[in-house]
């Protein structure tokens, strides 16, 4: 039998589970029944929310303003950002935290009062960034766990993961891509328990499965970033956007062959920390007058220029100078981390950092209520592509965008319930002539190909003849792999490995077509 909800999410970060605690409470609050299913691939915890250290951005005293907020953040983007949408979301800000905080998130307060420990990051002019010690995800990713499981609308459901998104493509019609009478009708999703793929059927459905990361060899992200909602909607039709635009964090821990990279989160340049080369010389001078705390884009660059004219493995981050004691208070988990796995003491050692992808300034294109092209399916957070980032994701806005655009999918979601009809003729997910397949060192090696391509050619800085490179090994991979899908019963690896190709090619495609050096995108030829 199929399970069937009213509402769907794939994916149990803070914009997932925002997005289902609001419809719960506005349900309840009306008591009317709604079944809300939200699945997880692994435990619900496990996200990149949870991952997330530094802060969530927003104008939160009155030395701060909107217009700062914003100003800054088209600046971060290189002024590709959309200004309506920026607007929006710094706007809401405060009402959205407020919700968190009412919620049970704890953010860190100055010493002896009830005001909050506002930091400041690299592109902020003022501030603004709210934070819980080193692990504000974690704690709003806690905070928002309770609350959705203390709510009798929303059924979790731990180790499902999504294989394809049910449109009317599985009732035989043809589907194009701008279409505008596409829905999306729920979800085929694979039971890891029991091996078996189930319908999960919903009148609306919201992707929130994060980012993209396990396609580079070094990524911040946890193993479950591999792109599934972008390619699961690109198959169904749906819209990409933006998807050149790579963040790498400038400052992810140099340990190598270790996955995914340990994060030393931008709030240690903003609390004075100083990067330095392997001979102990300050460099960002000689790139921008904010030195070390200049947007990610221009710092991951700067260090990949140093670490290539030096032939050197990483840079390091200075913090011997800094109130160890007030380090600890703000950095305990970086600080024990350095310390047991590095053997660090940050009184006096220099910590070395690489840079890592960590974060997808595009997506799935969708509207300012996060509507995608495909009717009834919604998509929030960096699956997403909402115009908010532009070229370069200002640091601390990401969490923000999430809970902001959380909301607003609720809203319209809320608003168009009334229409959302199920049909009652999908068919069960067909995997006739397949079979197990055994030899998964063919997924292994090809997933490490994949990461060397995309690692290679198409990171910090490109080429043409890089990129196209790139474009020509991905076919091959993709043909190779395409066989293996087709003769086999679905797995996690297996769907993982098919979603990463597809979203690499979009990465691919989208910067060969990006002729200009904006923000994240560099390549050298732009520059004739």
């Amino acid at each position: 039998m199929p399970h069937q909800f009213d509402f769907l999410v794939i994916g149990s970060g803070i914009a997932g589970l925002s997005y289902a605690t609001k419809l719960a409470m506005h349900f309840e609050a009306q008591q009317q029944a709604v079944r809300i299913g939200v699945i997880t691939k692994v435990q619900a915890d496990e996200t990149n929310t949870k991952y997330a250290q530094g802060g969530i951005a927003a104008v939160w005293s009155e030395a701060d303003s909107f217009e700062k907020h914003i100003d800054d953040t088209m600046v971060a983007g290189d002024f590709l950002s959309d200004r309506h949408i920026v607007e929006i979301v710094v706007r809401e800000a405060p009402g959205r935290i407020q919700e968190l905080i009412s919620y049970g998130t704890r953010f860190d307060k100055e010493h002896g009062g009830n005001d909050y420990d506002l930091a400041k990051e690299g592109g902020h002019s003022d501030f603004r960034i709210l934070h819980f010690k080193d692990i504000t995800g974690a704690e709003i990713e806690r905070a928002l766990l309770e609350k959705a499981n203390s709510l009798k609308s929303i059924e979790i459901f731990t180790h499902f993961y999504a294989v394809e998104l049910i449109t009317r493509h599985q009732l035989g019609e043809t589907v194009h891509r701008y279409d505008t009478d596409n829905k999306c009708f729920g979800a085929y999703v694979l039971n890891t328990r029991t091996g078996e793929v189930e319908q999960f059927l919903a009148k609306t459905t919201l992707l929130a499965t994060g980012g993209i990361g396990n396609i580079y060899q070094n990524t911040t992200n946890p193993n479950i970033a591999t792109g599934d909602g972008i390619a699961m909607a690109y198959r169904a039709k749906g819209i990409g956007k933006d998807m050149e635009f790579i963040q790498f964090h400038p400052t992810a821990l140099y340990e190598p062959g270790k996955k995914p990279n340990f994060l030393v989160s931008e709030a240690v340049r903003g609390f004075g920390g100083v990067l330095r080369t392997r001979k102990g010389e300050t460099f960002m001078e000689n790139y921008d007058p904010r030195l070390s705390l200049a947007p990610r884009d221009i710092v991951a660059r700067a260090i990949d220029s140093e670490m290539k004219k030096a032939g050197d493995p990483h840079v390091y981050l200075d913090v011997t100078h800094c109130d160890y004691e007030k380090f600890i208070e703000h950095f305990p988990n970086i600080t024990a981390y350095c310390r047991d796995h590095l053997g660090l003491d940050l009184r006096k050692d220099y910590i070395p950092v690489v840079p890592a992808q960590h974060y997808l300034c595009g997506g799935i294109r969708v509207n300012e209520w996060g509507q995608t092209n495909i009717q009834f399916l919604y998509a929030v957070g960096e699956c997403s592509c909402t115009g908010l980032h532009g070229a370069n994701r200002l640091a601390s806005n990401s969490l923000l965008e999430a809970v902001v655009f959380g909301h607003r999918a609720y809203q319209k979601t809320t608003e168009l319930f009334g229409q959302a009809v199920l049909p009652d003729n999908i068919p069960d997910w067909n995997d006739a002539g397949t079979t197990h397949q055994e030899e998964l060192v063919l997924v292994t090696e090809m997933k490490k190909e994949l990461e060397s391509i995309m690692s290679n050619y198409v990171g910090i800085v490109r080429s043409n003849r890089r990129l196209k490179r790139a474009m020509d090994r991905l076919e091959l991979i993709y043909l190779e792999h395409e066989e293996l899908y087709r003769q086999s019963k679905v797995s996690v690896p297996i769907c993982e490995l098919r979603n990463m190709i597809e979203v690499a090619y979009l990465v691919i495609k989208m910067a060969m077509a990006r002729r200009e050096n904006r923000g994240l995108h560099f390549n050298l030829d732009n520059l004739k």
